[in-house]
This record gives C-alpha cells, structure tokens and sequence, in this order.
C-alpha cells in the first residue's frame, strides 16, 4: 500500500496477533506505526483461515490505523532449534502446544504470509544462532537462504499490496554478509 513509516522505530511483537496488556487503540494512541506478528505461531494459533475470514492481521486486530509486518516463521530454526529439521525443501517444526508436524517451505511461508495479509512480509531465511561456532552451518545458511529468497519471489502472489523484504544472512562474518547482500541487490526488481 501507500503507508509511510518514520524510521527509527519502535515496532512491537503481537506474536499471536494481540499486545500483551495493550489494546489496539492504545496502539493507535501511543502511534505506533507497526506491529510484528508471527508466521509460524499465527498459523497454528489462530490459524490462517481465522485470519483470513476476518480480513488479514490488521482487521483481526482491530488495528486498522496502523502498519503489520510478520516473520517468515524462520526465526523459529532458533527458538524451536530442538523441535526442528532443517533441509533444503524447508523446515519440519514439531508443534510445543500439540506436538503436530509442520513443514514450512519458502513457498508455505509465502502462502501463510499472504493470507494473513501483513503490509510487510519477511523471505524464509535459514536461521543459525549467532552464537553458534560452525563456520561451514553459517556459509549452508547463507547460501541456502539465497535459493530460498528466489522460491519466495516466485511464490508471492500479492506483490501489489505486500512488501516482500529479503533478509541477510552470514552471522558475524562480513565475507558471507557481503555474498547475501550482493545475492539481494541482484534481485532487486522483485524487492523493495
């Protein structure tokens, strides 16, 4: 859309499509620009179809004044590294709540993120914990995560009113920073 975010920002997580002790119109009234919701745990919880039926993320949340921005669900590789298999097709989560599997490929990821209808949506990323220690995990990573940016340009379908952000990958190390970044900037046209 044609919404305008002043930046820096604060932006605060609505991990379930909701603030913990803030109603949408203290959003609203603190002018907040963005609220950050998840795509993994708003899909198992309340699910995609809940959100869809209600209009997207923002209706649901009765924040219609302001800007939604969700995760790829990648950030969970980390969170969830125990309930987590991670391969080239994608990652096979294993639910904490219920113990259901759940295979989030680039292209899952896109359709969850569509149908929740973020403003902003974030590329599956392979994750690795910035402390981990592997240097060859973080160059798989790295690399991994440009296949995987072009998977989720070819899977998103509402490119006119969704912003797909790519995501840098390489942990600390500027070499594989670097090879991320000019991955990206190749693939501008589909970016903004």
């Amino acid at each position: 859309g044609d919404r305008k975010c002043l930046t820096p920002m604060f932006m605060p997580v609505g991990t379930q499509g909701s603030l913990k002790g803030l109603t949408s119109q203290q959003l609203v009234d603190l002018e907040c620009q963005v609220v950050l919701g998840n795509t993994y745990h708003l899909a198992n919880r309340p699910g995609t179809d809940v959100l869809e039926s209600q209009g997207g993320l923002a209706r649901f949340m009765n924040y219609k004044q302001g800007g939604t921005l969700t995760d790829s669900g990648g950030f969970q590789m980390v969170s969830l590294l125990d309930l987590a298999d991670i391969t080239e097709e994608g990652v096979m989560f294993q639910s904490p709540v219920d113990g259901k599997e759940m295979l989030l490929t680039p292209e899952k990821s896109m359709q969850i993120q569509n149908a929740i209808g973020a403003d902003v949506i974030m590329a599956l990323d392979d994750v690795v914990s910035s402390v981990s220690s592997d240097a060859a995990r973080f160059e798989q990573a790295t690399h991994r995560t440009l296949r995987w940016i072009d998977r989720c340009i070819e899977a998103h379908v509402n490119v006119k009113h969704q912003a797909l952000f790519g995501i840098v990958q390489g942990g600390l190390d500027s070499r594989l920073r670097s090879i991320c970044l000019e991955g990206l900037i190749k693939r501008d046209k589909d970016l903004p």
